[in-house]
């Protein structure tokens, strides 16, 4: 029997798995009909995904931390049995403000401790001339990339939300930010980096690989409740992505994958440009040539299997940022967020 899942997606390159197993017939051959609703933001995708407007969603492995906590919002349990990929981020600065960081800085841009002193001491000259605060924007306020803001800026001294302001800005319209100047900078996933640069309007400072190597990005979250409650849609749709990453970690497949994601019901992006973001051949901008990043994104089987450690990692980010004081009773709440992995043939 076929079974049919609504599943909520973001249009961003770690989505991949998603697309492959609903666009290359794997998830039919696993008795699956996948309807992929795309959507603007994590906080919609989320609250659909509570109410059960989708089955499962593309979710921040944050956000599904939060969510099962309570955190800034509805007590709503999540698991993730699975994994969507590691890594994938950028933090991107607007042209303007990564040519003054450039001219003040002590060293090599490249290296996170110069570039953190460089803003810092482009925070201090436009407080000294009356300026007003530098903005950041992050895609969600409990994502991988408000982690990866604060920490950087932390080894400068610099305090995001108070030294530089925060602001919540959804994937889909980062570039638009940065070009009207809303904000300075902004973190988030691929492609969105590479379409500021491919634009004219920013310049990548550091891949997410360089500040926090193989961060559990994204997950495919479902309502705690359901994984029990269905677990034969869970396993089978488990199986397929489990096919889908030994696909889409095939270079021979790269193409293909590119051509599927660039879809206007998907990213919506050139082929050719989400193709390079696969190889990790990055264009950084700011006159500076590609940049080859290896595991810039992860889809890879390691890369998608479910481990409790995530949880304590991100908590101790979380805890870090201000979000949460971990105990106990916390961190097992949040480990049990991620797996146990059960697939068609292990339940076999």
């Amino acid at each position: 029997m076929t079974l049919r899942l609504r599943i909520g997606f973001m249009p961003l390159v770690d989505a991949a798995l998603l697309v492959a197993a609903a666009d290359t017939g794997i998830a039919d051959a696993h008795g699956l009909a996948l309807e992929l609703v795309r959507d603007v933001s994590w906080s919609n995708l989320r609250d659909r995904l509570h109410v059960r407007l989708l089955d499962a969603a593309h979710m921040l492995a944050p956000a599904a931390i939060a969510s099962t906590l309570g955190i800034g919002g509805v007590t709503a349990p999540m698991a993730a049995p699975i994994l969507l990929n590691l890594n994938g981020n950028a933090l991107t600065l607007s042209l303007r403000r990564f040519e003054e960081m450039a001219r003040v800085a002590t060293g090599d841009l490249a290296d996170s401790a110069v570039s953190a002193q460089a803003l810092a001491t482009l925070i201090s000259a436009r407080k000294a001339s009356g300026l007003p605060p530098l903005a950041f924007a992050a895609v969600f306020g409990f994502s991988c990339h408000t982690y990866l803001l604060r920490d950087w800026m932390a080894l400068g001294g610099v305090r995001l939300g108070e030294d530089v302001r925060l602001e919540i800005v959804p994937p889909v319209r980062t570039v638009e930010a940065l070009a009207s100047g809303e904000v300075d900078g902004f973190c988030a996933g691929a492609p969105w980096n590479t379409l500021a640069v491919e634009a004219g309007v920013g310049a990548i400072l550091h891949c997410g690989v360089d500040l926090m190597p193989d961060l559990p990005e994204k997950v495919l979250a479902w309502r705690a409740d359901d994984v029990e409650r269905r677990s034969e849609a869970v396993s089978r749709l488990n199986a397929a992505l489990i096919e889908a990453s030994r696909w889409a970690s095939d270079e021979a497949n790269w193409p293909s994958l590119a051509r599927l994601l660039a879809a206007p019901d998907r990213l919506a992006a050139p082929a050719a440009l989400i193709e390079a973001i696969l190889r990790g051949d990055i264009i950084q901008g700011g006159g500076r040539p590609v940049r080859q990043v290896p595991s810039y994104i992860r889809f890879d089987a390691a890369a998608i299997h479910p481990d409790p450690a995530h949880a304590d990692r991100l908590l101790a980010a979380m805890a870090r940022a201000g979000q949460v004081v971990v105990t106990s009773d916390l961190t097992e709440r949040a480990r049990a967020v991620f797996g146990p992995l059960v697939t068609e043939s292990a339940e076999r």
